[in-house]
């Protein structure tokens, strides 16, 4: 365990303050209780590291446990919990919880036990906290982390720092929103590099490297995170891959069962499933028709590749410009609003605004239903 406070002590002491994610500001931390689920890459680990650093606790009081390192594969999290806490500790993050069997059941039990203890942990997107065995939802606060938006690309690399504008406002007040940006700012000079390497914070690290840490990001996801899935088979994960690909060279794409099961050798009734778990993994998004339909208990009616930087990433050719305007609108909208295909236009937004996203050649910008 001594290894496991050291290895806290030298994470919090090296891990960096000068940017925050959005989420940071949101999250009520008086809560005893925490839960934040986000993709992988998204910098989960690094914005509960920041808020640990900062609540500057003596040695021993706090720590950072992340449960896929090897020490749990000998030691259980309750045993663990419970000599933290007769040495006097108080605060726990909990990093990686879906590595861990019986995750859910032990943070309820030692949430129960210990009422002096706060506990915040993070896991995959891919897990459904409701149907867990210990059912955390009615006791903790829950949040979601997704990617970086283009305004937090552009903080992050320390180019402009804009405040938040919610959709409703944009639409109704964009006049004067316009005014208050700066004048010398041109958003499209740094747009181009958002687009293709600026959806995930690791873009800081190293621009060069961030297709090739996709590629293994997502084999990581297939591989590793679908594993910990009592419905998934893990014999299957190659032919997933393959479907990632299949949808990643024909986004925006609209589904055909038959040809995928045949292209795949997944069988027919399982790509339904597939389909939702690369949904909750955040490598690619699922849209279904507006108003009520069986088809959405069936089939999506498109589906596109969750953001521009996974698109770029996984094309083998040079993508089309209308594909990479759709999954970027798509990509900012989607973590905060409903999104339909409405039967015309491209996108309808909290079944009120539809949107046509294109350039000249295209008639209506935006009607209001």
């Amino acid at each position: 365990m001594v290894t496991l406070f050291e290895q806290s002590e030298r994470l919090v002491s090296h891990t960096n303050l000068d940017f925050k994610r959005y989420l940071f500001y949101q999250i009520q931390w008086a809560n005893r209780l925490i839960g934040i689920k986000g993709a992988r890459g998204t910098g989960k680990t690094t914005l509960l590291l920041q808020w640990l650093k900062e609540q500057n606790l003596p040695a021993g009081k706090a720590a950072y446990f992340s449960l896929d390192d090897l020490y749990f594969t000998n030691h259980s999290l309750k045993d663990t919990v419970a000599a933290f806490y007769k040495n006097g500790g108080n605060t726990l993050i909990l990093d990686e919880v879906h590595k861990y069997k019986n995750w859910s059941l032990e943070i309820k039990n030692i949430y129960d036990f210990y009422p002096e203890l706060k506990i915040i942990f993070t896991g995959s997107s891919i897990i459904d906290i409701s149907k867990q065995q210990g059912d955390l939802s009615r006791r903790a606060l829950l949040y979601e982390l997704p990617g970086l938006s283009y305004r937090e690309y552009l903080a992050m690399k320390r180019i402009i720092k804009l405040e938040a504008i919610s959709l409703d406002e944009l639409l109704i007040n964009a006049h004067n929103i316009h005014k208050e940006i700066p004048p010398g700012f041109r958003p499209l000079e740094h747009f181009s590099n958002y687009l293709k390497f600026g959806y995930y914070p690791f873009v800081l690290e190293d621009t060069a490297s961030v297709h090739q840490r996709i590629n293994q990001l997502i084999r990581t996801i297939v591989e590793v995170d679908m594993a910990e899935l009592k419905d998934f088979d893990i014999r299957n994960a190659r032919k997933l891959l393959q479907l990632v690909y299949l949808i990643a060279q024909q986004v925006p794409f609209k589904p055909n069962i038959s040809s995928l099961a045949i292209k795949t050798s997944i069988h027919r009734n399982s790509l339904n499933n597939y389909f939702y778990y690369l949904e909750q993994a955040k490598i690619i998004s699922l849209l279904y028709p507006a108003g009520p339909s069986t088809a959405t208990l069936q089939k999506p009616e498109k589906i596109f590749l969750h953001n521009t930087t996974l698109l770029h990433a996984l094309a083998e050719q040079q993508v089309e410009t209308g594909t990479v305007r759709e999954t970027f609108f798509l990509s900012q909208l989607l973590p905060f609003h409903k999104v339909h295909i409405p039967r015309q236009g491209d996108f309808l937004i909290n079944n009120r605004y539809t949107f046509e996203i294109g350039g000249k050649g295209k008639g209506k910008n935006r009607s209001t239903e």
